[in-house]
């Protein structure tokens, strides 16, 4: 997976930088880097130069955070958000302006490179571990695997990879409940862990972004304890 893929790490932490650089490349990536938001911004002016993106949220001058909303939703390229272990607030509200995952620093680089794998994965043409390209339609929502396409009454939703992937899993169990810990492993490819509230945002994330087309609609149920559900009615 890692032949050719360029990635763009944005810190302010030159050290760092060098050390991660290192890793990455030895495992075969492409790395780039800025030092700042500031020197970041001319190198996202075009989407797609980068396959990731590693934002630090702590840097001096704008934050990771400012960087992320600048560049969303014009850039479309994945974000995993670096912060420090006990920002719960920051990590959240990454999520929320649309960063795809999020590491507490310091980092494992092995850690690292299996959230950028994990990332890279579940934003390919794959929905999840059944692989199906079969386009799934309910309730005016059609999601079309293949394409990475979310039309809603024919208007087309902007999803990012992990909210796209949250929809693919519940529509395929319409009317089931999926655990928390299922919709981890299967949208994030990796195991749900204390405190870890990435999921319960990126359903909240599809949730809004269903109502704001079709007002009045409560399509994903929480059922307290159990996990989430798809209405089939």
């Amino acid at each position: 997976m890692s032949d050719n893929v360029k990635l763009l790490l944005v810190d302010d932490d030159q050290e760092l930088c060098d050390l991660m650089g290192q890793y990455l490349q030895s495992e075969g990536f492409e790395v780039s880097f800025a030092h700042s938001a500031e020197q970041a911004l001319p190198l996202l002016q075009q989407d797609g130069a980068y396959d990731l993106l590693i934002f630090d949220i702590m840097m001096p001058g704008q934050t990771g955070l400012e960087l992320l909303q600048q560049v969303r939703p014009r850039v479309k390229t994945p974000v995993i958000m670096l912060t420090g272990r006990g920002d719960d607030i920051d990590r959240i509200i990454g999520l929320e302006m649309g960063a795809d995952d999020y590491l507490g620093k310091p980092c494992n680089p092995r850690e690292l490179v299996a959230r950028i794998r994990a990332v890279l994965r579940r934003s390919g043409q794959t929905v999840g571990p059944e692989e199906t390209a079969t386009v799934l339609s309910l309730h005016n929502i059609e999601l079309d695997p293949g394409k990475r396409r979310v039309q809603v009454a024919g208007n087309e939703i902007e999803l990012t990879s992990a909210e796209f992937n949250v929809l693919a899993e519940l529509m395929q169990s319409v009317g089931s409940i999926v655990s928390k810990d299922e919709l981890t492993e299967k949208v994030l490819h990796r195991k749900l862990t204390a405190y870890d509230r990435a999921i319960d945002v990126h359903v909240s994330r599809v949730r809004q972004k269903l109502a704001a087309v079709m007002p009045g609609s409560e399509l994903i149920k929480t059922v307290r304890g159990a996990g989430y559900m798809l209405v089939n009615e």
